[in-house]
């Protein structure tokens, strides 16, 4: 499964790896050797996070994109 979440990747020259931080979930992050690799290590942690939050029984935040998607016929008929 993929997951909809922004990521936002990054080179580290201090760890020789791509980092990437999924901003929508606080503290989920991964890297790989790639951006591609960090990318597909980051939808591990993000199912990894996803699980754990909901095994503590909290709410989790739906993709940006997705809650946008939602609001814009409500924004439409308020226009």
């Amino acid at each position: 499964m993929m997951y909809e979440y922004a990521l936002v990747i990054w080179y580290s020259e201090q760890d020789e790896a791509y980092l990437v931080e999924v901003p929508e979930l606080p503290g989920c992050m991964a890297d790989g050797a790639t951006p591609e690799a960090a990318a597909q290590a980051a939808q591990t942690a993000i199912r990894l996070w996803i699980e754990g939050t909901r095994k503590m029984g909290r709410p989790v935040p739906q993709p940006a994109r997705v809650r946008d998607a939602a609001l814009k016929p409500l924004l439409a008929t308020m226009a």
